[in-house]
């Protein structure tokens, strides 16, 4: 047995309590080493003698890691626990709180050889939000939504053209009315989560560079009309996320501009990381012009980076965060940049938002493992980029094999706890990125096969606004195009329909359930969720037919007569 590949970590997402009276434990070993694991355990104050134990089930297998797991029931809220190892070898090993010793009864019976949970406190609980696992996400860039009132058009607004390539400047005129208008249409394609771009005053077409946090931008509307569609879009189910840039301010906002005018002497001096005065010529380093005089956004001198140390900053920032909520009832935001913002904020952060909505939900833009986050008093979760990238490497651009992206993605999922997965924002296309259906080099069948995948999975996936329309777009802005409104009702639009129905429909197995991702013989990929139900899902990314035998159909693509087609799958309950 390889010994040095043991591990686990307590109070981590390998020790999380699930509620007052149950605990859940990973291990994680070498592949194919270990042959079985039994946790034992009891309470903190009774003898490891009277300990129960539990045979730990394999729940995924890694790129070089096998991962264990097991719920362990805890009555009187505190728990010790060791783990008994058994490798294929035949060798027998007690891991535990202070290190690894060969299986005897002396070292099982040893009270140090116990981790420990002191005691199940409810207060620092890794709670998400129920409802986000009950939902489809659509998400709407407004400027390319729709425009329900053309008297707010910017000046040189162009006309609305789904086949233009916009450029970073263009204007179409989209705004919360168009929003509004469709509503009924965004009802009937059944999803019930609006994730909206940033809607503050700002001088772009995106609004990443917020002028004013407390108003609306006169081009997409005015406060009454977005309390109207907030209103209108609860009356139908739907939860609104808004879009918040708390990393960095717009050039044209009254801070930055005091800055610029008064250098030194300004009051806003400290909200911003300066590094000399003047601010003004800016300095690009990535063009070889030295060191800026201030930090921004990337190297981008429209976007000054908030200093959010700064009690003042903080304050500000949390004002607006807390405002949005208390008055407009919106319920969850989404987090611009928000891997470059200090811990210390954003655990201040947290505690005013659930101080006002127990289930509100905080979702970090991050691409990269964001474990730090993800401990309960930051985000609900991220953007699951690591995730949903490996699934497109797979689907899209055949860089691995259906092997290696499931043994990447159990990995993926062993970083967070159980709770932190079902919360996670999954997505295979944004205003950041090209459309999948570009990505899919237009292959409607691929691209839905992908998309189908990412419902089936754990967390809260996301419709990019248009994607149900067969809309394609290269990497912004050409990802950004006006919203076509002629593909209603279309197959695609049907397909998608469908999808969406059949996640709501078994929501509470798909958004709650275990799951286990694995490669069948043939090749397929199987996707097995138990919850209230007993789901499984194939997917055959093979460039050849695979029988198989699926009764209790929940849908299907290229899949007839007992055989799974290329780029095809079938969603069957058990």
């Amino acid at each position: 047995m390889q010994v040095a590949a043991l591990r686990h970590r307590s109070e981590s997402e390998d020790c999380f309590v699930l509620d007052r009276n149950r605990v859940r434990v990973r291990f994680h070993t070498a592949k194919n080493d270990v042959e079985k694991i039994i946790v034992h355990y009891v309470d903190n104050y009774m003898p490891p003698l009277s300990a129960k134990q539990v045979e730990m089930e394999k729940i995924g297998s890694g790129e070089v890691e096998d991962h264990w797991g097991a719920t362990l029931e805890v009555p009187y809220h505190r728990i010790k626990y060791t783990f008994e190892v058994t490798g294929k070898d035949g060798d027998r090993k007690i891991f535990g709180d202070r290190g690894i010793y060969d299986y005897s009864k002396k070292s099982l019976l040893a009270d140090g050889s116990y981790f420990r949970v002191p005691y199940l406190h409810e207060i620092d609980m890794d709670k998400t939000p129920d409802w986000v696992k009950h939902t489809v996400w659509y998400q709407i860039f407004p400027e390319r939504f729709a425009n329900g009132d053309k008297s707010n058009d910017p000046k040189g607004t162009k006309p609305w053209n789904p086949d233009d390539h916009p450029g970073r400047e263009d204007f179409y005129g989209g705004d919360l009315q168009g929003v509004l208008d469709h509503l009924d249409y965004l009802q009937k394609l059944g999803v019930n989560g609006l994730y909206f771009c940033p809607i503050f005053k700002a001088s772009s077409n995106h609004k990443y560079d917020t002028v004013d946090y407390f108003e609306i931008d006169p081009a997409f509307g005015d406060k009454d009309l977005f309390a109207k569609v907030v209103n209108e879009a609860h009356k139908r189910g739907m939860k609104v996320m808004l879009d918040a840039v708390f990393n960095h301010i717009g050039k044209d906002s009254m801070q930055w501009q005091d800055v610029v005018e008064n250098g030194a002497k300004s009051r806003f001096a400290d909200w911003f990381h300066i590094n000399s005065f003047p601010v003004e010529p800016y300095r690009n380093p990535a063009k070889g012009e030295g060191q800026p005089p201030y930090e921004t956004f990337a190297f981008e001198p429209t976007m000054p980076k908030l200093n959010t140390a700064n009690p003042e900053v903080q304050d500000y920032l949390l004002e607006i965060a807390t405002y949005w909520v208390k008055y407009f009832d919106i319920d969850a935001w989404r987090l611009d940049v928000a891997n470059e913002v200090d811990h210390h904020f954003w655990k201040r952060f947290h505690q005013a938002l659930v101080a006002i909505k127990p289930d509100f939900y905080i979702v970090g833009e991050i691409w990269h493992s964001a474990r730090p986050w993800l401990n309960g008093d930051e985000f609900s979760g991220v953007m699951n980029y690591p995730f949903t990238l490996q699934v497109e490497d797979h689907f899209f651009h055949h860089a691995m094999s259906a092997k290696a992206m499931v043994e990447h993605l159990n990995d993926q999922m062993m970083l967070y706890r159980d709770s932190t997965n079902q919360a996670m924002l999954n997505t295979l296309d944004s205003h950041d990125t090209a459309r999948i259906r570009t990505v899919a080099n237009g292959d409607e069948d691929l691209a839905l096969q992908a998309m189908a995948f990412i419902f089936t999975q754990t967390g809260s996936p996301c419709i990019y606004y248009g994607d149900e329309m067969g809309m394609e777009g290269d990497n912004d802005p050409d990802s950004r195009k006006p919203m076509n409104w002629n593909k209603e009702d279309s197959p695609i639009w049907k397909r998608v329909h469908a999808l969406v129905e059949m996640r709501l429909k078994h929501a509470q197995t798909f958004g709650k359930g275990k799951v286990l991702l694995s490669v069948t013989e043939d090749g397929l990929i199987k996707v097995d969720r138990t919850g209230e139900e007993h789901i499984i899902a194939y997917f055959n990314t093979t460039d050849h037919d695979i029988r198989l035998a699926a009764d209790n159909e929940l849908l299907k693509q290229n899949y007839d007569g007992g055989k799974l087609a290329p780029k095809g799958f079938v969603v069957i309950k058990a």
